[in-house]
């Protein structure tokens, strides 16, 4: 279930990520959806959408990074 846009995104996603990482959520989420159509494309008996979560998560670490605040911060 692809994201159209970001108010779409999970409610843990919308409140605890500013915009630009919302952003990269949702594009890396996308990406993973399409990339992980195939069972065998992905680790074990993952469904096709916790492998696109678990990508999102991994891109948006790239750029942001959880603050002792508890908020997410860019890199």
């Amino acid at each position: 279930m692809p994201y159209k846009t970001i108010s779409e995104l999970p409610d843990a996603v919308r409140a605890h990520l500013p915009e630009h990482a919302q952003e990269i959520y949702r594009g890396a989420f996308n990406g993973a959806w399409d990339a992980y159509a195939d069972r065998d494309d992905r680790r074990g008996d993952e469904s096709r959408e916790e492998a696109a979560h678990k990508v999102a998560w991994a891109a948006v670490k790239k750029k942001y990074r959880k603050g002792d605040d508890g908020n997410w911060h860019a890199s």
